[in-house]
């Protein structure tokens, strides 16, 4: 295949990407790495990050445009609605882009970018990977919002059924708009202990009341992960089981209430804090426990106890969420998201270390997730997008708009002729025909 004849050219856009870690940032370059294996075009459009910023070649030619626009909350973007219309339409046209697949309902930049696809004449696919309630302030604003942006789209991925579920009924959309792709691992890259040289793990434990055993968890320490709910269950285990030590990773907000518990109740032996884990080295961190913990208020799906699991670890999780869907009942001990609930439930994961078999859980959980198989599926999504014959006039698109109520609406439609009026303006003082197009890299490449 030449490089001029790709089966799709993908943009991928949103806030969170590399170096910043994370679920969502994983996803977009594991999944752009085997689109481009598969004969795609990817490129990926994020914020700038510190010094990370222009442009940047990744492993495989993984093109990563970093905008000068800077994070004001949790590494999402202000929101400027047009300041970034001019580059995305440049990148578009110069990258010679089929189609836009925006990433995170959280993120700005991805928003904007399907707000402003129409006007670009691009169909757009738009992953969703968190869950939202509905009785709050804010999530009953968000849900308004997603629903007015979302209405134009040309197809939803969302990471689970129960996810799925969530989105449909907070941005009113088709249930046959919406596909059910699930997150996946790099098996190679989490495989258990081998004992070899150099490699920081423990022997597994023969004794459970006597030989060391080790719990780790590894995630953003925010009260969304449920950093309240581990840092009251971490005195009650290591009051119970005088050989069990804890190793979390991650940052956030919530350390501060970690580092409080350790000093407060004299665990500061047993009891380390390593801060952020760089994703080569996650890994590195997990195999040095036998146990990994998820206390998350709410999650879409959790790529981290499929990384755990790799690894051969017992895993403990909240039941929340899509969490029910990713491992079988032998792979997981559930909990209910309370300190009790999770107390229970890592009690009954230490029980289970004496029948754990790590390799033989590492090669099921190979089988079950694959990049390789999500990629195909998301080619299937791209190729229905292609195929899907939908008026997406200006007008049509208005509808749609003003379908979502007499306020948002309205005033979404504004924005769309606001930036259908812009993008003429840009095809005029600078037309698509006049600007040169970027070089591709070789298939094949590394």
């Amino acid at each position: 295949m030449s490089s001029s004849n790709r089966q799709h050219r993908v943009l991928m856009v949103s806030d969170f990407f590399y170096p910043n870690f994370g679920g969502v940032e994983n996803h977009i370059f594991n999944l752009s790495q085997k689109l481009t294996n598969l004969g795609s075009k990817v490129v990926v459009l994020t914020h700038a990050y510190g010094d990370c910023c222009g442009i940047r070649m990744l492993a495989n030619g993984l093109k990563v445009y970093y905008l000068h626009r800077v994070p004001f909350y949790q590494q999402t973007t202000f929101p400027n609605l047009f300041g970034s219309l001019h580059m995305l339409r440049l990148i578009c046209v110069r990258e010679q882009i089929t189609c836009i697949h925006a990433h995170q309902a959280f993120s700005t930049l991805a928003l904007e970018a399907v707000l402003h696809a129409g006007s670009l004449g691009y169909p757009v696919v738009f992953t969703d990977h968190s869950l939202f309630g509905f009785a709050d302030a804010a999530s009953i604003l968000m849900n308004k919002v997603l629903k007015c942006v979302l209405s134009n789209i040309h197809a939803c991925i969302c990471v689970s059924h129960t996810s799925k579920e969530n989105t449909v009924l907070r941005a009113c959309l088709p249930p046959g708009l919406v596909y059910v792709i699930p997150n996946a691992v790099n098996a190679d890259d989490f495989t258990p202990s081998r004992g070899m040289p150099g490699e920081v793990s423990l022997a597994w434990p023969a004794d459970l009341d006597r030989d060391p055993i080790v719990i780790v968890a590894l995630s953003r320490l925010v009260y969304r992960k449920g950093i309240d709910l581990l840092a009251l269950i971490i005195p009650h285990i290591c009051n119970r089981h005088p050989n069990v030590r804890f190793i979390i990773g991650g940052d956030g907000p919530k350390r501060s209430l970690l580092q409080a518990t350790v000093v407060e109740n004299n665990l500061e032996d047993r009891v380390q804090i390593v801060g952020a884990v760089r994703q080569e080295k996650a890994r590195d961190f997990l195999v040095q426990g036998h146990i990994f913990v998820n206390a998350s208020l709410t999650e879409a799906f959790c790529m981290a106890i499929v990384e755990a699991a790799s690894v051969g670890l017992t895993v403990v999780s909240t039941r929340v969420g899509g969490v029910p869907e990713v491992l079988p009942d032998d792979m997981m001990v559930l909990a209910e998201p309370s300190a009790d609930g999770l107390c229970v439930a890592v009690e009954e994961a230490i029980c289970r270390l004496k029948i754990a078999k790590p390799h033989e859980q590492h090669s099921r959980v190979r089988q079950m997730y694959s990049w390789s198989n999500v990629a195909e599926r998301t080619l299937q999504v791209y190729d229905s997008v292609r195929d899907r014959n939908r008026d997406d006039a200006l007008l049509s698109r208005l509808q749609r708009y003003r379908a979502c109520g007499p306020l948002a609406g309205n005033g979404f439609a504004a924005l769309s002729v606001l930036s259908f009026m812009y993008c003429t303006f840009l095809e005029w003082w600078f037309p698509s025909s006049n600007m040169e197009k970027a070089t591709d890299w070789p298939l094949g490449t590394n």
